[in-house]
């Protein structure tokens, strides 16, 4: 699956720009292995995951390709990532697995989706206390939210404190990691509390 995830991504790309990361090995690492880094901070089995900012499916598809049993929602701004997630999630056929086009700050308070979801994941998609705000009206009471961030995260940490107030969030885990190929990685865990 990852294989075919690889040539549409790389054939699509050439049509729309979906990842400036182009050349097949990087992407395994830096899109497939940074995607997978979020199993290091919580065991994945038949939670609700909502994939805020999915842009080309990352972190989402990949954590549902190894961890098939989560039912997975990809929410993505932009029509032409839409349609490639919406093509992805067809061809690789996966179940309990839907893309919705539309932005963060307006589904969270849909009550489609408020409330409703066990983990919340975001990738390079904003500063930390904008995420904060996206990503905790979309969890359940004791949800987790992961922000996958790179190493220097010690300021966004410190300007995300009202947010994580305000829709009652706490840090829980603070994890600094490496991918293979040393690019250095820290995934904020927070919970709803």
């Amino acid at each position: 699956m990852f294989a075919l995830y690889l040539k549409e991504l790389i054939e699509w790309n050439k049509k729309f720009n979906l990842t400036a990361i182009t050349d097949p090995e990087e992407i395994k690492v830096k899109h497939f292995e940074d995607s997978l880094t979020i199993l290091q901070s919580i065991p994945l089995s038949n939670q609700s995951v909502i994939d805020i900012g999915a842009g080309a499916g990352f972190p989402g598809i990949p954590l549902k390709i190894k961890c098939p049993g989560i039912k997975l929602t990809l929410v993505e701004a932009t029509k032409k990532k839409f349609e490639f997630l919406k093509h992805l999630i067809s061809i690789l056929k996966l179940d309990n697995t839907e893309a919705i086009w539309g932005r963060a700050e307006e589904l969270n308070q849909d009550f489609r989706y408020y409330g409703k979801y066990d983990l919340a994941v975001a990738r390079a998609v904003a500063k930390l206390n904008k995420l904060v705000e996206y990503a905790l009206p979309f969890l359940k009471t004791n949800g987790l939210f992961i922000a996958q961030k790179g190493p220097n995260i010690d300021e966004e940490i410190k300007l995300a404190g009202k947010a994580l107030k305000k829709f009652g969030g706490k840090i829980q885990e603070v994890k600094r990691l490496q991918l293979s190929n040393g690019d250095k990685r820290t995934l904020v865990v927070i919970s709803k509390l």
